[in-house]
């Protein structure tokens, strides 16, 4: 890496300055570049409110590069791009003043500026550029003084590392560790153990894991009958399951965790998770610990506990369930509360995993003098103490705030019901809409954090025959990119629907995978068309597959018949 410039975006007697130098009446940046790391801080001469600081490090990118755009968070679309490409950018109309929460409630256009033409893309927490079978990686040890924001613009042959730091303010003679960023060259595997290394991140507690979650099937019209039948239906395969997670829709309102709705479940959540135990399973259930339905009984009850704009309105964190505002865990009795209702789950009714979704929502905007990344990374420390040993599956998460802090983490959108997706896919309101297709991409070249950081969880796959818009050839696409991709495997049927070649199918999705990926690219000048290059048992194997018609040959690599 050679010497960077800077950029440093900051207010200072009340006028926004830019300054391009590394040091000014207002500031003093300190660098150390070493032949793997680069280390910044910055000292305040005067009292600095900070928005954005970068460095830009000349880089020759060659024509046949491929570079990592890693999105924010779970859901945010992941892929490499070409020199040609074009990174896709949120739709002009989605950010007018009247859509613009939708289009950014869940991404990083608050904080990002898209880019604005083919060649140019960005990538959070870590990056690399690939050329043949090489890699040239870099990476942030740490976001807890902001997210990183890597750009890279191949025309210009510029590698831009940003810190998102709005929201901190110094005062004159404090000091802000900026970067601490690692890279190395080399192979694949070699890269993404180097990066884990120097973070010093232990590898996940678990190394699998296998069987049902309630949610693409029934949504939140779940109840006790339901449950309990398709815990049964597993039985078919029943030594291929560990276990079984209870999603949205037994709690009475959102936020109201301990109150499972009594019509649809008399017998009590503690209830449930014996009857999983009973069948030798390990028992989950969803929640988002940081969300209140707007008609909870505990938004209803305590309003001073969210997280508000500067003039009082709540800030709106989720748009599902009519609307959730965000819990602010700074506050000490939103804490003790927080604390209590994990208690109650792991400890009374006795779950051994919960799946924590909608984070994101926490750092949405800065406060208290903490950035966005910051506020994220202190929530997850957080949030694994409440939980302590039990297990956590992270979800709606930025990646890099949950490194070491979840055994599971979902690195992909929501998959949806009809494998093309809804309408409002192909608008480009923002990157985090569910969709097979964009799940598939995101399990793919997400690929390399799977056992190394948490397991990955590419969510679900289906075999069931109704309620569902998939061909067969697309059932058999999705899962067996979860099985090669991913080790945290769920369906979410009623198994008892299977015929019984689904069965056989199941027994080998949810099984270990034995697959090493050598590589997964798209085909030069296509968007839909990708290539993944496999090794199994020594047996080199190429798959390849058209992304939106589902269509590949992948029946044929994993032996599951794709005509019933």
């Amino acid at each position: 890496m050679k010497h960077p410039s800077f950029t440093f975006v900051y207010e200072c007697d009340g006028i926004r300055v830019t300054d391009c130098a590394s040091s000014s009446e207002a500031f003093e940046a300190s660098l150390t570049l070493t032949d793997s790391a680069v280390t910044c801080s910055v000292t305040a001469k005067k009292r600095i409110s900070m928005r954005r600081f970068s460095l830009q490090f000349p880089f020759v990118y060659m024509a046949d590069d491929r570079v990592l755009a890693n999105g924010y968070q779970s859901w945010s679309t992941t892929r490499e791009y070409r020199r040609g490409d074009t990174m896709p950018a949120i739709t002009p109309i989605a950010k007018k003043k009247e859509l613009f929460l939708l289009a950014g409630i869940s991404g990083d256009c608050r904080f990002v500026e898209e880019p604005k033409k083919a060649g140019v893309f960005h990538s959070h927490c870590y990056t690399y550029v690939k050329n043949g079978d090489t890699l040239f990686f870099i990476g942030s040890l740490t976001e807890r003084q902001g997210f990183t924001v890597f750009t890279h613009d191949m025309n210009g042959n510029v590698l831009t590392a940003a810190k998102d730091v709005e929201g901190v303010t110094l005062e004159a003679g404090e000091t802000y560790r900026m970067f601490d960023l690692v890279y190395f060259t080399g192979g694949e595997s070699d890269v993404f153990d180097c990066y884990f290394s120097e973070m010093g991140v232990k590898k996940p507690r678990i190394d699998h894991l296998s069987g049902y979650t309630s949610w693409y099937n029934y949504f939140q019209k779940i109840d006790e009958e339901i449950i309990t039948r398709d815990l049964n239906s597993l039985d078919i395969v029943r030594d291929s399951v560990s276990i079984f997670q209870v999603d949205d829709g037994y709690e009475t309102f959102v936020g109201d965790w301990t109150e499972p709705n009594p019509a649809k479940f008399p017998c009590g959540m503690g209830e449930i998770a014996s009857r999983i135990h009973s069948k030798g399973y390990m028992a989950g259930i969803w929640l988002a610990p940081f969300n209140v339905q707007i008609k909870s009984r505990t938004y209803y009850e305590h309003p001073d506990w969210v997280i508000r704009y500067d003039n009082g309105k709540p800030i709106l964190g989720v748009f599902a369930w009519g609307g959730a505002y965000t819990l602010d865990f700074y506050n000490e009795e939103v804490r003790e509360h927080i604390r209590s209702f994990f208690n109650v789950i792991l400890n009374e009714w006795n779950y051994d995993m919960v799946k924590l979704d909608f984070l994101y929502s926490q750092c949405m905007y800065p406060r208290l003098n903490k950035s966005r990344g910051t506020i994220m990374c202190e929530a997850m420390d957080f949030l694994r103490e409440c939980c302590g040993d039990k297990l956590i599956l992270g979800c709606g998460v930025p990646l890099g705030a949950a490194f070491g802090r979840v055994d599971a983490c979902r690195i992909s959108c929501d998959v949806d019901l009809k494998y093309s997706g809804k309408f409002y896919n192909k608008l480009g309101i923002n990157n985090e809409i569910p969709s097979a297709q964009n799940a598939i991409k995101n399990s793919i070249f997400r690929r390399q954090l799977d056992s190394r950081v948490f397991v990955n969880d590419p969510d679900v796959f289906f075999f069931r025959y109704s309620n569902l818009a998939f061909s067969i050839p697309q059932k058999v696409l999705l899962a067996g990119i979860n099985h090669i991709c991913g080790n945290v495997l769920f369906v979410s049927d009623n198994a008892a629907e299977y015929r019984g070649v689904d069965v056989d199918a199941l027994v080998k999705v949810f099984a270990r995978s034995d697959f090493t990926v050598k590589d997964a690219y798209y085909e030069p000048g296509s968007d839909r068309d990708i290539v993944m290059e496999l090794n199994r048992g020594g047996k080199d194997l190429t798959l390849r597959f058209n992304l939106f018609t589902g269509e590949s040959n992948m029946g044929q690599i994993l032996d599951i018949p794709t005509a019933r």
